[in-house]
Order: structure tokens, then C-alpha cells, then sequence
């Protein structure tokens, strides 16, 4: 295999050096990161590891997810080691890797729970933190129970999303898309004094959907919030309500407006902007964030990789947040 220089900074092996091989050139992984082995090789340990999650045996309209992790990885090339917004290089803080794919049974959604579950327990084992790429949302529900579990607690949950996926059954399943944050309440896997979805909006089967979510325990801020409150403002209102708890943050890139995340399997206009859903998860630097998930990324309906894009950035403030969280910063 060619010698692919990279940057290192703090001790850790970082992204390729792209001033020496062109971004377009060799693999696409996250961000040009080094791969788990390749970390392991060179005797360190991975703090954060973003590992893909191609499942999605559970969507209810366009499929395609599947293909979500292998997209973002291409769409993330352009990401470079330093984040002028935040003022931090998530790659110095902490060496961040990137794990590769689960290996995940496509016809068996209860196996697939199972096996999405046993891999998170198991890439979490030595302390790391997962950044996961679906994928559609039912992944979130096995990634939960790992997180809780390593918590040793429910956790607190942001859920950027156009919709509230509390609905208890869709023809009868009880493991879909829709579901997966009502099972988690269902199971204790969810601390429901902070727990919140952020970003909802478009038509609902009726006042019962709004009614079962609210006995469930979940607060909503809607896209419509977000526009008039303003991104800082709802930042702040999240960052109250959660508190210092351990936090998961499920971002579903539907959560934006079809303008810029057209590529994905449930779109609904009126959604937010990519600016907007950026500026909030860096107004909670200092959450104790413990696990994240990018989910539904569906590429056969991406316009120039503006999904794939929107998702690898959200991604990599979501890196940014967590190397906060358990570095000493960069």
C-alpha cells in the first residue's frame, strides 16, 4: 500500500495530510481519519471511534440508507483538522478513528437490534465513544440500550428530527423507524426529565401522536421555534433542561429542510437550515455527551452530496463535542 503522510498533533494520528495527497485520492474514510486497525497498529488507543451502521430493513417510505455510511465518508473528504468555529482541532483533542462498518443481517430487523447492540458494547468496551452513521432511525434503539449500559444509567436525549418516531407500531412492527425512541422510554433506557425532540414539523395522524409523546415524557421545540427563537436562544433552553446528565444526541438529517438534505427517505417541508441545526449543537459545548448517532441518510435521492455533506459536518461537530468532553482540549 502507498505511504499516505499524516498530520499528527498531540500524539494522535490524524487525517491524511491533504497539502501533500490530493482529497479526491485513496479511501474515503470519515474525514480521511485512519482506520481502527491502522490506530491500533501504530499502539495507540482510539478515544472516539465513527463506525457505520448500514441497516435499513426499517423505513416506512424510500429506502436507501444502507448506503448512508459509505456516502457521508465520501462526502466528508473536504473536512479539515481545525474548526475555526469552535476555535478546536477535534482530531488533537483526542485520537479519533474510524472503526468501518458493522456486519448487519438485512432480512432479520430483530438480529440486526441485536447485533447493532453487541457491537456498540463491544467498541465501547475500552472507554471509546461512538459516533454512529446509519442507516435508518431504528438503529438508534440498540445504540441507546448500548450507551444506558455504559452509563450505568438512562441518559439524557436530544432528537433532531422532523418527527417525534414515538409511534408504538407501523403494520404491526414494533421495530421500524417510527418507533425507536418510544421503546427506549418503554425500556428506562431514557432519563424522561430530559429528554426532547428538536426540529419537528408536518402533518401527524392525529392529536393522539402529540398526546402519547407528552405522557412518554418528551419535550418538543419545533422547527418553527427554532425560527423565531433564534438558534442561540433554543441552544441555551436544551442546554438547561439537560444539565450536566449523561447525553446521547440523535440527529436524523431530516430534521433540515429538503432544500438542503433532499436525500434522504421521509423529507417535510419547512425543516431547518443546515447553518441553524450547527449553531445549536455548538451552542451545548460542555454537555456531558456520552454517544451520537447520524442516521437516514438515503444517497439515490442526493443532489450533489448536499445530504451526504450536511451529515459528514454534523458528524464532525458531534467528533467536536465529544473530544471536548474528554480531552483537555486543542
Amino acid at each position: 500500500m502507498l505511504n499516505r503522510p499524516r498530520i499528527t498533533e498531540n500524539g494522535n494520528l490524524g487525517p491524511v495530510d491533504s497539502t501533500v495527497v490530493p482529497r479526491y485520492s485513496g479511501a474515503p474514510t470519515f474525514a480521511l481519519l485512519p482506520r481502527l486497525d491502522e490506530v491500533e497498529a501504530a499502539g495507540q488507543r482510539a478515544d472516539i471511534k465513527v463506525v457505520g451502521v448500514p441497516f435499513d430493513a426499517g423505513v416506512s417510505y424510500r429506502p436507501g440508507a444502507r448506503f448512508g455510511p459509505g456516502h457521508v465518508r465520501q462526502s466528508s473528504r473536504l473536512l479539515r483538522p481545525y474548526n475555526p468555529a469552535t476555535d478546536t482541532s477535534p482530531f488533537a483533542q483526542v485520537q479519533v478513528a474510524d472503526a468501518g462498518d458493522m456486519a448487519i443481517n438485512p432480512f432479520d430487523i430483530d438480529e440486526a437490534i441485536a447485533t447493532i447492540q453487541a457491537d456498540a458494547l463491544d467498541l465501547t468496551a475500552d472507554g471509546a465513544s461512538l459516533v454512529a452513521i446509519g442507516g435508518d432511525h431504528t438503529i438508534a434503539l440498540p445504540l441507546l440500550r448500548a450507551a444506558a449500559e455504559r452509563a450505568g444509567s438512562p441518559v439524557a436525549l436530544l432528537h433532531f428530527d422532523a418527527h417525534l418516531d414515538t409511534w408504538d407500531t407501523y403494520f404491526g412492527a414494533a421495530y421500524t423507524h417510527g418507533t425507536p425512541f418510544r421503546r427506549a422510554a418503554e425500556e428506562g433506557l431514557l432519563d424522561t426529565e430530559a429528554a426532547c425532540h428538536v426540529g419537528t414539523r408536518g402533518p401527524l395522524y392525529g392529536r393522539q401522536d402529540l398526546d402519547d409523546d407528552t405522557r412518554l415524557g418528551f419535550g418538543i421545540v419545533t422547527s418553527a421555534d427554532v425560527y423565531r427563537q433564534g438558534a442561540d436562544a433554543v441552544a441555551a433552553r436544551l442546554a438547561e433542561r439537560i444539565g450536566d446528565r449523561p447525553l446521547y444526541l440523535s440527529v436524523d438529517i431530516d430534521v433540515l429542510d429538503p432544500a438542503h438534505a433532499p436525500g434522504t427517505g421521509t423529507p417535510e417541508a419547512g425543516g431547518m437550515t443546515s447553518r441553524e441545526l450547527l449553531e445549536i449543537l455548538r451552542g451545548l459545548r460542555g454537555a456531558n455527551l456520552v454517544g451520537a448517532d447520524v442516521v437516514e441518510v438515503a444517497p439515490a435521492y442526493d443532489h450533489a452530496e448536499l445530504t451526504g455533506i450536511a451529515a459528514a459536518h454534523v458528524a464532525y461537530d458531534l467528533i467536536g463535542l465529544l473530544g471536548e468532553g474528554r480531552g483537555s482540549g486543542a
